[in-house]
């Protein structure tokens, strides 16, 4: 509620502080090209696809609604007035989006590592705008930059065309264009959901080992479920608590030959997301054993105890 009242705060401070327009600044004359051109300086993980859908909203609007759209590896927000760690009670995340969302630019708040690409979806919507207006071209303004380490460059793959990361190990990448629809966008989304089993000690440690950016849920993206979702980062895990040092042999090579077939699955998953996948094991005789029939996997030992 508190850091609700912060985001009601800064639209009032946007609507106050919103002057008239002059002829000499023509993109200042619609605040949707405005939000446009300022959504064009972050980097997007779906293109940019939310922030031209809420574009006419008011900026820090727009920044609630679209924050988790947001590369978070990329991006990093300095607290440069203070006032945020106040409104947001000291939260990681609110104090992020609280720093996003203020209506004016500060520059140093927002810093992106790298160059930022255009997303597909902004500049669209911006080529439209230069169509309407008879102009060959609607750059971001200038004075819209969130940090002056990154500048945006024309985005390379067609619109219509769903990007996709660097395929990593034997996995081929995917053939031909995808069309991209809402469907498609919202695929990707992560989707909170109650933890599948009532296993107190695997549902502990999937929420503070990586630790989980949705305590007490599960996490649905692309079709599949995965047992936490890292905070800050776009890593999706499945925690294994099981003792497995105890099995007999026999029991061990069918459980490793389960896992691998589910694992796969949910790397597979991650990887055309967008997401990396981290798996955690209760001990190194687990570990090593995925690791001799599945080297492509990332392993590592969370020492949680059941």
């Amino acid at each position: 509620m508190r850091f609700r009242a912060c985001i009601a705060l800064l639209l009032y401070v946007s609507a106050c502080a919103t002057s008239a327009p002059t002829p000499s600044q023509p993109a200042a004359r619609d605040p949707r090209l405005a939000n446009l051109q300022r959504a064009a300086m972050l980097p997007w993980t779906d293109g940019g696809a939310c922030a031209v859908r809420e574009a006419s909203e008011p900026w820090p609007v727009l920044a609630e609604r679209c924050y988790h759209a947001l590369d978070h590896e990329r991006v990093r927000f300095r607290d440069i007035t203070g006032k945020c760690a106040v409104a947001s009670a000291g939260a990681a995340v609110g104090v992020g989006l609280c720093v996003l969302a203020a209506p004016e630019i500060i520059v140093g708040a927002v810093i992106v590592a790298g160059v930022v690409v255009v997303g597909f979806a902004i500049k669209e919507a911006l080529d439209a705008y230069a169509l309407d207006m008879g102009r060959p071209e609607v750059r971001p303004a200038p004075e819209t930059r969130p940090m002056s380490e990154t500048a945006p460059s024309p985005q390379n793959p067609s619109p219509k065309t769903r990007p996709k990361p660097e395929p990593k190990g034997p996995d081929l990448p995917p053939i031909g264009p995808v069309e991209v629809t809402e469907r498609d966008r919202r695929w990707c989304e992560p989707i909170p959901e109650p933890h599948a089993g009532e296993d107190d000690a695997h549902n502990k440690c999937a929420d503070q080992f990586p630790p989980n950016r949705y305590p007490g849920m599960d996490v649905l993206v692309g079709g599949v479920s995965f047992d936490a979702l890292q905070v800050g980062v776009r890593v999706l895990w499945e925690i294994k608590t099981h003792r497995f040092d105890t099995y007999p042999d026999f029991i061990q090579r069918r459980e490793i030959e389960k896992e691998i077939k589910q694992l796969d699955k949910q790397r597979k998953a991650a990887r055309d997301c967008g997401y990396d996948f981290v798996v955690g094991v209760g001990t190194e005789e687990h570990k090593e054993a995925l690791e001799f029939q599945a080297p492509e996997l990332k392993i590592v030992v969370t020492g949680c105890k059941r």
